[in-house]
């Protein structure tokens, strides 16, 4: 096991370093940079004439190396990461970037590992029921459900929630994790309650699109593994039915989901991160798409780095949940 993790980490190593420059290349290949941003904000909003508020833009330009060539920028980017662990500075935010992503970063991966929790367990849960009882009511509703969760677009269900709170229930304190009273309060059941008024459509919404399609893959599994002839011995040897489902059937066709979570937690940041911008939460997501907007590429690449990083970890994590489902499954090919 342990060797498996330290190759895993250190076949990471070159990955990481090539998603990094082509993230890095990709961020920069629209035209512009965050000078222009200022630049325009200069004319906008303070009145500048234009070729002072260029010559002042030019002046952010040099001072922050965004005149030089892309590849001495993502050079001196990833040297300070892998020297200082410093992830440049925010032009935007004007502090580290570092600072940025610790503000929000915590946050969305509690929100995103909840979802995907509450997603998995249900989903898995409500297609053993469907599958079941295949063809009847039940098995219809929750096709029905599932349907619904896998087409309707989180950012619709978002604003269709958002317009009903707002506009129907007269609720104000929207795009907030805490009321105010709470907001540097210490953790007591109260501010936990609190917690869950405020985020409960952000989970709901990034839940069900999970839910929905754990739920379809382990309906369809399931009656495929319970046609398979171990079953039918099983069933032979006088088990209960109940233990045939539980004990044979179910850990076969929970294969391809085990296998799913390697990509599940890149897709869970960024469903979650859908659902926060709507709600105007601070988490990554808001960061990101406001980043890009005015140019701030250390913040970006940083974000899109740490996205990497997790699918590289869920993969991992799904190698080791396969070779625990299954012990004929080996870690690297390595007979035990």
């Amino acid at each position: 096991m342990l060797r498996f993790l330290v190759m895993r980490i250190l076949g990471a190593i070159p990955l990481l370093a090539v998603l990094s420059l082509v993230t890095f290349a990709i961020i920069q290949a629209p035209p512009g940079d965050y000078g222009d941003t200022i630049r325009s904000m200069l004319i906008n909003q303070g009145g500048v004439p234009p070729a002072q508020a260029e010559a002042q833009a030019e002046i952010y330009r040099e001072a922050n190396g965004l005149n030089e060539p892309l590849v001495i920028q993502y050079f001196n980017w990833i040297g300070g990461i892998l020297t200082r662990f410093d992830f440049g500075h925010s032009l935007y935010y004007n502090k580290p970037v570092g600072n940025v992503v610790a503000e929000r970063l915590p946050a969305t991966i509690m929100l995103a590992l909840t979802c995907h929790i509450l997603a998995s367990v249900l989903g898995i849960g409500l297609g053993i029921v469907a599958a079941t009882r295949q063809y009847s009511w039940i098995d219809t509703g929750l096709g029905i459900i599932s349907f619904l969760g896998m087409t309707i677009p989180r950012f619709l269900l978002a604003i269709i929630i958002l317009y009903f709170l707002v506009f129907r229930l007269n609720v104000s304190e929207v795009g907030m994790f805490f009321s105010a009273k709470y907001g540097g309060a210490a953790w007591s059941w109260d501010k936990f309650v609190n917690l869950m008024q405020h985020i409960w459509p952000v989970i709901f919404i990034a839940t069900f699109g999970g839910l929905a399609y754990n739920m379809r893959v382990m309906r369809a599994n399931l009656l495929d593994v319970l046609n398979s002839q171990y079953v039918e011995t099983a069933r032979a040897k006088g088990l209960p039915e109940s233990a045939v489902i539980m004990k044979h059937a179910v850990p076969n066709a929970l294969h391809p989901l085990v296998a799913y979570q390697g990509v599940v937690l890149p897709y869970m940041l960024t469903g979650e991160i859908e659902v926060a911008i709507v709600f105007g939460l601070a988490t990554v997501g808001p960061a990101i798409v406001g980043s890009m907007g005015v140019g701030d590429v250390f913040v970006t690449a940083t974000f899109m780095l740490v996205l990497a990083v997790t699918l590289i970890i869920g993969n991992i994590i799904s190698d080791i949940l396969l070779v625990a489902l299954d012990p004929r499954v080996r870690l690297g090919g390595a007979a035990e």
